[in-house]
């Protein structure tokens, strides 16, 4: 169990090397349309869907390790065939195994590092563990961007050819993991009361509302972040150095995050738990707001808070919701709330590609109206979980 603790933050320092994440949409639209790079986002989301519940029953019953080893092998076979990647049916079985990898890993990683914490008698360290694990990821995110984003430079598919290499060193990094010991329920029924229950719990029922919401706030930006580059890049005559731009942007909000996270953890002291997690979803939704507002170059200095609100709020999150579960349901209970999440979002960037015209470059307008829709919904549901913080006892 302590080799699993000092592995866990390299675990997710490999596991975020994701060096396409700049340049994703621009690599799909540039063999593809706009609406189809939404779609193959909504695929993506679609088989995670599909196994999100199964992955973290696995998990729960047959074990952390090989889930996450499967979660490893399905994102290699992703990238390898997006680096290969010739027509939708092949992009489109790409971000299958994408959102099979996402569902694997989905609660399965925390849950292995909470339980080895427990095992050692350390549980009281989880927040500390999170974030420790939170700015490893962070640091991953930063460096794979801007790399990422110079390869794109020389051949758009180089990034995902390295991500590919990642993803081998994180199936060694996996294999290396032992099962932390947990208990499991005897009977299944057993398990769905749990569940159940967890699911009515008034302090679980806010943070999973909270979780939602962020989900699809966090990634309004992932999703529409890449063409508003290139809009306001083009507008000022740059448009040859989007994938460069897009990278650094990316790389330069990943390390603005990694320093918050180094103070989330005394301001979550002075302002409270509920305090810091709406000031993370306003910040959420603040962003939104003003990527409708303008295409200007200024507003691409604020895409670099993007990242922000989750250091502000997923390790806390992870740390508040995992005593309040029991281990035969700790997986599925993730899986569970990433698919809600998943749906959620799915359904609202289908309504996006309605709005999105059918040409291979998504302008402007279509985003203005897009990303306005979103943060008028926001600003109402931040208003809702600032009136019932109390009663949740979060």
């Amino acid at each position: 169990m302590r080799r699993n603790i000092a592995l866990y933050p390299w675990f997710k320092f490999v596991q975020q090397l994701i060096f396409w994440q700049a340049t994703w949409f621009l690599y799909y639209e540039s063999r593809l349309s706009a609406a189809e790079a939404i779609l193959l986002y909504v695929i993506a989301d679609i088989c995670t869907t599909v196994l999100e519940v199964p992955s973290g029953y696995m998990s729960d019953r047959l074990g952390r390790r090989v889930t996450l080893i499967a979660a490893a092998l399905s994102g290699a076979g992703a990238a390898a065939l997006l680096v290969m990647g010739e027509g939708f049916a092949q992009f489109a079985l790409a971000n299958a195994l994408l959102g099979a990898a996402g569902a694997f890993a989905s609660g399965t990683d925390s849950s292995l590092l909470f339980e080895s914490l427990r095992a050692e008698g350390r549980e009281a360290e989880i927040e500390a563990a999170e974030l420790k694990a939170w700015r490893f990821s962070f640091t991953a995110l930063a460096l794979s961007a801007l790399t990422g984003g110079a390869l794109a430079q020389h051949d758009d598919a180089l990034p995902f050819l390295a991500t590919a290499i990642a993803a081998i060193a994180l199936l060694v990094i996996t294999a290396l993991f032992r099962e932390p010991g947990h208990v499991t329920p005897d009977s299944h029924r057993e398990n769905l009361r749990a569940l159940a229950a967890s699911l009515v719990q008034p302090t679980l029922v806010w943070m999973l509302c909270l979780t939602l919401v962020m989900y699809v706030f966090s990634h309004i930006p992932f999703v529409f972040g890449q063409p508003f580059i290139r809009e306001a890049l083009t507008a000022a005559g740059y448009g040859a150095q989007t994938p460069l731009v897009s990278g650094g942007v990316t790389f330069l909000m990943m390390v603005i995050s990694v320093a918050v996270s180094a103070v989330a953890l005394p301001l979550r002291r002075v302002i409270g738990l509920s305090g810091i997690l709406l000031l993370a979803f306003g910040i959420q939704v603040f962003l939104t707001a003003a990527l409708a507002l303008s295409n200007s170059l200024f507003v691409i200095a604020l895409l670099l808070l993007r990242m922000v609100p989750d250091s502000l709020s997923q390790p806390f999150i992870r740390a508040r919701i995992q005593p309040l579960l029991k281990d035969g349901i700790r997986a599925t209970y993730f899986s569970v709330q990433s698919l809600a999440g998943r749906l959620l979002f799915a359904a609202t960037l289908g309504l996006a590609t309605a709005q999105s015209s059918a040409t291979t470059v998504m302008p402007y307008a279509d985003l203005r109206l897009i990303l306005a829709s979103y943060a008028a919904l926001g600003l109402a549901l931040l208003v809702a979980l600032a009136l019932t913080a109390r009663k949740a006892s979060v």
